[in-house]
């Protein structure tokens, strides 16, 4: 019987249990935990002034997070740059404590020239990624703040057109940084079939310039509950919402969150007029964990891997590897065998050289000194039959062929006996 085998090749047996041990209680544990201690989140909203950025984050958490803003005078200066305005609150529901951190960016889109309005955002989503690994590389990490943007919701302007350049660009700069959901602002003002086009409309932009929004996961154990309900809300995407803090009175004496118009009035929390419920229930009540956790897992991770390779510090890919001691020993004599043959072929190829190279000169000595003797040989040659013909002349009287006149004269005048 095979039994199956993890992708690290370690053998997992699966056995079943004969009683109860215990361990299905670890949820309960963690659940207490969790409780006790409480949950962060930190979100971000980015848009144009006057889209209800503060409503809609007030309507949320059904908290007063945000006071009613007070129209500024003419006279007062208007800010030249993206402000980054960050609010704190500590709420409680059913004994769950939850610190909820949200990063407001008031002037956002406000410019004429709006071309780097990005840059201050993408920065400040930086400078808290910065600021956590320097917590992770303290020696002491025991109280470790996570201020990391976990959701960033981008408020597009109900124009019912596409995406304008600076959504784009925003969208462009700061989704591998940061967890984007794209909410279209006061869906009220549009019809449905208009905030059907225009949903459309901004899928396609956001497709086409390959930007990532967030996908809530899919896991292998999930029901087909959870999974039609996932499928449901990830269909809504851009949220149209309505944001509203105010309360009516509608019939049957319920009192219900919603803008009143001379028509009707629109309900926040009514699926039929806009998507703020499905909103809610991705942001806080299913996914909330999950875009903590791609936030660190991904996002965080990548920024990190780049940051730290752009500073030269290189990871070795074999330090957290599953090993097996004895795969390790054997790869490490098949190492070592290869490391002598490869010494023992280096130095043979060595010897060999420098024995060829010796028989080369000796070659070449031999032949320098056979040039050198049949030179010398040829000399003597030369020489003995130079000797041996000027023998022979001086014996028969005649002079040598290299004799001078004189010579020949004075030769002829020692041999005359006769005046």
């Amino acid at each position: 019987m095979n039994e199956p085998q993890s992708a690290s090749g370690i053998t997992v047996i699966r056995k079943k249990l004969q009683g109860y041990v215990g361990f299905a209680n670890l949820p309960n544990q963690v659940h207490r935990k969790s409780v006790k201690t409480g949950f962060q989140f930190t979100c971000m909203v980015v848009g144009e002034s006057g889209l209800g950025k503060s409503t809609l984050v007030n309507t949320l958490f059904n908290a007063q997070l945000y006071p009613p803003k007070e129209h500024a005078e003419l006279s007062s200066p208007v800010p030249q740059t993206v402000e980054i305005k960050s609010t704190t609150a500590n709420i409680e529901e059913n004994g769950v404590k939850l610190k909820l951190t949200v990063v407001d960016t008031p002037g956002f889109g406000d410019f004429v020239n709006n071309e780097e309005s990005w840059k201050p955002i993408l920065d400040d989503i930086e400078s808290r990624c910065d600021a956590y690994l320097e917590q992770e590389n303290r020696v002491n990490r025991r109280k470790m703040n996570d201020n990391r943007i976990h959701a960033c919701l981008y408020f597009i302007a109900p124009t019912g057109h596409t995406l304008k350049p600076v959504d784009i660009e925003f969208m462009r700069r700061l989704h591998t940084r940061v967890n984007l959901i794209p909410i279209i602002a006061k869906a009220d003002t549009m019809t449905e079939e208009e905030v059907l086009l225009f949903k459309q409309r901004i899928l396609a932009d956001i497709q086409y310039h390959k930007i990532q929004i967030y996908q809530a996961p899919i896991y292998e154990y999930d029901d087909a509950e959870t999974i039609a309900e996932n499928t449901e809300i990830m269909s809504k995407i851009p949220f149209a919402v309505v944001g509203s803090d105010k309360e009516f009175e509608v019939q049957g004496g319920r009192r219900m969150r919603g803008r009143m118009y001379p028509w009707g009035l629109i309900e926040v929390d009514n699926e039929d007029h806009c998507d703020f419920v499905k909103l809610r229930q991705m942001l806080i009540r299913t996914h909330m964990e999950e875009l903590k956790e791609y936030t660190n897992d991904v996002l965080y991770e990548n920024y990190r891997t780049e940051k730290l390779t752009a500073m030269g510090i290189q990871q070795d890919p074999s330090v957290f590897k599953e090993v097996n001691p004895t795969q390790k020993m054997e790869e490490e004599r098949l190492a070592h065998e290869q490391k002598l043959s490869k010494m023992e072929s280096e130095m043979r190829a060595v010897f060999q050289a420098k024995v060829t190279e010796k028989e080369a000169k000796l070659k070449q000595s031999e032949t320098e000194l056979y040039a050198r003797h049949k030179e010398m040989k040829d000399a003597l040659d030369k020489q003995r039959s130079d000797l041996e013909e000027r023998k022979r002349r001086l014996e028969s009287g005649r002079p040598p062929p290299n004799m001078t006149p004189v010579e020949k004269s004075s030769k002829k005048k020692g041999f005359s006996f006769n005046k």
